[in-house]
């Protein structure tokens, strides 16, 4: 039955889709129809099963660190997803009977679990309706059209609590015991390997004056205590790295600290690995650097954006009395945000009155805060529970979209939502009462920058921008009408009431926006239609019921659950690289050209034989630029997030303001910037997102956490001292201390991202290291020239005494080109030639805790680590040694392997061999290898592990 039918029964006082009332008020429950299974057929009987082994192998020294064989899944799972899957989601202790083993065993304990409670709460209209929406789930589930976040998958039809939530705001006022209370709460949620967000500004300013006499701390100095607690918590063991936000507002006393906070840890960093310290992500040292376990925000009204633009002063006020303290100029402060931002991506920033113009709920309370990623926000004290439609599902081969199925599966997949709170456990007592008297929900979706491309259209176009808005105001607008229906059946959320005016007017403001999207395209115009068809819908029955949800929507980051639904893109992420990672059966990996490139190029027009050209430059190149045959025109539509044609800052920024107007929260993502970029640009980023109506945004410029230059000001003040003191100076003079004619060396041949070279190193007969020499090239080139000269310096240095320590300091995490995977077994990966060549010399002449102190071990000594790790927490993940058959196009294949290069270990280290470009990402916490972005956060394509979003 189409949607629009299903309405027009609706508007005569009950629906086929949804919650009908009778003539006393009585509610009967909702009429489910089949979408995507068979009547009759099970959804497992209509696919093949395999049994498949998951070795999970260390990328270090190849010692296994999870098995389970014989899992089941079906055939045309990748092995990335089902290792996935096995190693994150299946419960039971490994080698015993609890353990599950297939992969109908945890879709049942999900699914069945959801029915259960369907039922017991009168949510479908009789049993036959129960079964055919849990064989729908069923469907979808095993297909990998939609994928709950992974606290379901942890928790439900467990014996653990049924937490289904992934997103937490919390509340903070202004008392000891509300701050210890935060502390408390925020590690309960860690804990359950979620996040949570707060704002501080309750709290009193470092400028105000205690009860009793004294000054108060303010916010700033109670944030170390809980950035200590969060590092705890998430290195002790959790599913997933702690994740959190800490937010101010602009008119906060505190602002200006806040703001600079991070920005001067970054240097501490910068200073402490110059001295040699460890101070990677994941280092030994870096936890005595502070506020490294949150993301920060400044919270800005439309009185301070408007004072900037005029160049005005703004007030900083109390917080007990509400009154002016400070007055400062908004511009300054506008362009301390942009350059502490600028040095280390933080603070983000959030628009206050764009929020809570949005709120659907302002009786109860405003927005103040949001969840780690800013995609959640609504009251304080409340949860979230998220869920994600992979949107290339429903792109047919003949690049039609299933609207009907689309609109169909939305009202599925927020049904069995709001059923989760039903049942659901929450971490404290007023988050679980408030999440059920509103009832917040998350749809969303993934893989839109893969349907963007395989559609033919350029990420950064009117026509991506037009075809995502409509996308994403068919499933607010459906999963809005369908929470109508769910008010007719099971009654309203309690808070409507009190809001339904607010609630009414927020329904007509996103119609409104959805009414203002100009059709790009027949697709387009299909969606569109059925998007103002859904919002009439919506309002119509809302009007009569009230809805069962206070929020229905946001766009999460879909790290982990993007991997087990085989999605090409995260969230509303773009495409990474033309060229990606595949897992084999057995172990190993092969480079293939994402399968969205030939199906892009056939829908813009392009013959087999042009497409295969293409494909095949691609990948060799790693990019369409002069591919053969490829019209210019069309470059846009491959363009990506890194790379060759990596899509400008404001791209992403338009493509946010475009979906925006259709989603209940916000959006996570963040806008990626190039190390050339300045702080007047991120001003201007900044400045955009707010006057273009965006909720929240982040920026991340390229490498701005490493090496950052010394301020001018610093160095003209050091020489002004050398001047104004000009004392006596006694020089103490090195001696050089010459290797004998004959001493003990060593050559060793190495291979950084396929240039080859040698490494002899010679050593005075007490066993320090005293000479260097580095063959690479022909002799008499250029490079072999500079080499030799560079050798002869190095050997020089160590013969007058400077301690090999030092160089290794200096020269390990030197980036350029080449850059990648080395042939030795103990250095997997270097940022350049100089990084592999000192990190070699330090693990073959420094003694233990030196190289310890270094961050700089061998494979055996990680290894131990490893073992040691693991004896304090569940074995988990690292490099994939999987052992399912995957079939693939043996010409593609035979390609692949002559030209894709060799032993990469996720996509991004692929764009980094393929572009020579180095990423940013860091190495995953649980298998050490190269994570790539997702949304605000990143996500490791090997094992799964996030940085902290779900």
């Amino acid at each position: 039955m189409s949607a629009r039918s299903g309405g027009r029964r609706a508007a005569n006082g009950g629906n086929s889709n949804g919650g009908n009332s009778n003539g006393n008020g009585s509610a009967k429950g909702l009429k489910i129809d089949r979408v995507w299974t068979t009547a009759g057929v099970h959804p497992y009987d209509e696919v093949t099963w395999e049994r498949r082994d998951v070795v999970m192998t260390n990328w270090r020294d190849g010692s296994i660190n999870f098995e389970q064989r014989g899992v089941e899944y079906p055939d045309f799972w990748s092995v990335n997803a089902a290792n996935i899957v096995t190693t994150k989601y299946f419960r039971g202790a490994v080698g015993t009977p609890e353990r599950e083993w297939s992969l109908k065993q945890l879709i049942d304990r999900v699914v069945k679990t959801y029915r259960k409670a369907g039922e017991k709460h009168g949510y479908f209209a009789n049993p036959a309706d129960a079964e055919v929406f849990e064989h729908e789930l069923t469907w979808m589930l095993l297909h990998q059209v939609f994928s709950f976040n992974s606290p379901v998958w942890f928790n439900v039809g467990t014996l653990s609590p049924q937490q289904v939530s992934a997103c937490f705001i919390l509340a903070v006022d202004d008392s000891m015991d509300s701050i210890l209370d935060w502390y408390k709460e925020e590690g309960l949620i860690f804990k359950g390997g979620s996040g949570s967000g707060v704002n501080l500004s309750r709290i009193r300013a470092s400028k105000e004056l205690l009860s009793s006499g004294g000054t108060a701390s303010g916010p700033v100095s109670f944030m170390r205590g809980a950035d200590a607690s969060a590092g705890t918590i998430k290195s002790g063991g959790a599913t997933r790295r702690a994740a959190k936000m800490v937010i101010l507002d602009v008119d906060h006393p505190d602002v200006e600290e806040f703001i600079e906070t991070k920005a001067r840890e970054e240097n501490k960093i910068r200073a402490l690995r110059d001295a040699g310290f460890d101070m990677d992500l994941g280092g030994s040292d870096i936890v005595s650097v502070q506020y490294q376990n949150a993301n920060n925000s400044v919270r800005v009204s439309e009185e301070y954006m408007k004072a900037v633009e005029a160049g005005t002063a703004f007030s900083l006020r109390g917080r007990l009395d509400n009154k002016p303290i400070e007055s400062i100029d908004a511009r300054k402060l506008w362009k301390k945000l942009a350059t502490a931002a600028w040095e280390c991506a933080d603070p983000g920033i959030q628009y206050d009155d764009t929020i809570n113009a949005w709120h659907t709920c302002p009786e109860t309370g405003r927005i103040t805060a949001s969840n780690p990623c800013s995609e959640y926000m609504h009251l304080d004290n409340s949860s979230c529970n998220l869920a994600s439609l992979n949107l290339m599902k429903f792109l047919g081969s003949d690049g039609v979209f299933a609207v009907e199925k689309f609109v169909k599966s939305v009202e599925l997949v927020i049904t069995a939502m709001d059923i989760s709170i039903c049942f659901a456990d929450f971490p404290t007592e007023k988050i679980g009462a408030t999440t059920r008297a509103y009832r917040q929900l998350g749809i969303g979706y993934a893989n839109l920058g893969a349907l963007l491309m395989a559609s033919g259209l350029a990420y950064d176009s009117d026509g991506g921008r037009s075809l995502a808005a409509a996308i994403t105001s068919v499933m607010t607008g459906t999963a809005y009408r369908r929470s109508a229906e769910l008010a007719g059946v099971v009654g309203a959320y309690d808070g409507y009431a009190r809001n339904a005016k607010a609630h009414t007017r927020v329904m007509r403001k996103h119609a409104a926006a959805n009414a203002a999207v100009v059709p790009n395209g027949d697709v387009d115009s299909a969606l569109l239609t059925a998007s103002t068809d859904e919002w009439q819908k919506c309002l119509e029955i809302g009007e009569r019921n009230g809805w069962r949800n206070a929020q229905a929507s946001v766009l999460a980051p879909t790290g982990t659950i993007g991997l087990m639904m085989d999605c090409d893109t995260t969230g509303v992420e773009p495409d990474l690289a033309l060229v990606k990672f595949k897992k084999l059966v057995g172990g190993g990996s092969m480079q293939i050209v994402n399968q969205t490139v030939p199906r892009a190029l056939r829908n813009l027009g392009y013959q087999e034989e042009q497409v295969e050209a293409v494909v095949e430059f691609i990948a060799e190149h790693g990019h369409v630029v002069d591919a053969p045959g490829l019209r210019p025109e069309h470059y846009p539509v491959f363009d990506c997030a890194m790379g060759e044609r990596s899509i400008a800052p404001m791209g992403h920024v338009r493509m946010m303001a475009a979906i925006q107007p259709f989603i209940s929260g916000a959006i996570s993502k963040t806008v990626n910037m190039p190390e050339s970029a300045t702080v007047e640009d991120v001003e201007n980023i900044y400045y955009e997102g707010w006057k273009l109506g965006l909720k929240a945004l982040a920026i991340y410029r390229d490498n701005c956490k490493v090496g950052q230059p010394l301020s001018a000001g610093k160095s003209a003040k050091t020489e002004k001292a050398v001047e104004k003191e000009p004392e006596k100076v006694i020089e103490y003079r090195p001696v050089r201390k010459r290797l004998p004619k004959k001493r003990p060396s060593q050559t060793v041949s190495f291979s950084v991202a396929g240039a080859e070279g040698y490494l002899t190193a010679s050593s005075y007969p007490d066993d320090g290291l005293g000479e260097v020499f580095l063959k690479m090239s022909k002799q008499g080139s250029t490079l072999a020239g500079v080499m030799d000269a560079f050798s002869v310096a190095i050997s020089i240095g160590l013969q007058y005494g400077v301690p090999l320590e030092t160089y290794v300091s200096k020269f390990t995490n030197m980036r350029f080109e080449p850059a990648g995977m080395t042939d030795d077994p103990d250095i997997r990966m270097s940022t350049s030639v100089m990084d592999y060549i000192f990190r070699r010399l330090a693990l073959d002449f420094l003694p233990y805790d030196d190289r310890a102190d270094l961050g700089i071990f061998t494979a055996a000594e990680r290894a131990q680590q490893v073992r040691e790790e693991a004896g304090e927490a569940a074995p988990d993940m690292a490099a994939i040694a999987a052992s399912a058959p995957v079939e693939a196009a043996p010409v593609e294949v035979k390609e692949v392997k002559e030209e894709a290069p060799k032993r990469v270990g996720s996509s991004t280290e692929l764009l980094e061999a393929v572009h020579g470009k180095a990423a940013d990402a860091p190495l995953c916490f649980t298998c050490g290898t190269k994570m790539r972005p997702a949304g605000s956060c990143y996500v490791c394509e090997g094992c799964g592990s996030t940085s902290g979003c779900s």
